[in-house]
């Protein structure tokens, strides 16, 4: 049997994605196990064991089980960082910083992000409201005053705020572009996160899949409503 901490995952899922590139920024070593939402794998008893709210990713470390991205990441940081605590650091003062990046994410970033993809993946719907691309954009700002002075999210290093936000902002662009002009500290803070070496397995792949899927279906049923 595997020693390696098992993830109960979907590649095209963005929290997923932030276990994946938090995984490979501490070097661990995942025992990879896919789960098909669309199939009903979720809601099988088994799985209900491990995560009762039914929902990727879930992390099972040997017997220990964490579910919730952000939950993983943070204690995986904790787990396996050794003494480089830069990703989730112990001290409160900056872990705060960090755990308000968590929260933005989860709170304001990613629940925008599911407004847009989720009707059309599973409503039968056509087209992007133009209101909820610009819900979208709206989030952005944030993320730019954050980066005013800093090259990262929660100051000078690379932290899971970093890693969970960018699988959320790296997706929503796709479908509510960032202008480099408003937001040129989220363009390059962008663009520095795509340049980590682990970046383009760990969330690239994943992403195209899910803009692929999503914009596949828009342009399947406006052909139909033309049609």
């Amino acid at each position: 049997m595997s020693n390696k901490p098992v993830l109960y995952y979907a590649p095209r899922s963005p929290p997923c994605r932030a276990v994946m590139l938090t995984a490979a920024a501490l070097s661990v070593d995942l025992d990879l196990r896919l789960v098909n939402v669309k199939a009903g794998e979720h809601m099988t008893p088994e799985f209900l064991k491990l995560n009762p709210q039914h929902t990727i990713p879930v992390l099972d470390d040997n017997g220990t089980i964490v579910t919730d991205s952000h939950v993983i990441c943070s204690y995986l940081a904790d787990k396996y960082a050794g003494e480089n605590e830069s990703l989730y650091p112990k001290d409160l003062t900056l872990r705060r910083l960090v755990d308000a990046r968590l929260f933005y994410d989860c709170g304001h970033l990613f629940p925008r992000l599911r407004f847009i993809v989720e009707p059309i993946i599973y409503f039968g719907v056509s087209e992007v409201p133009e209101d909820r691309v610009t819900y979208m954009q709206k989030a952005y700002d944030g993320l730019e005053h954050c980066l005013a002075t800093t090259p990262y999210l929660a100051g000078s290093e690379l932290t899971i705020g970093d890693l969970c936000s960018v699988t959320t902002v790296s997706t929503a662009a796709a479908f509510a572009p960032i202008d480099a002009d408003k937001y040129p500290k989220l363009t390059q803070w962008l663009e520095r996160l795509q340049a980590l070496p682990y970046y383009k397995e760990a969330n690239q792949e994943g992403l195209e899949m899910l803009v692929n899927l999503v914009k596949g279906l828009l342009a399947e049923r406006q052909q139909q409503n033309n049609s």
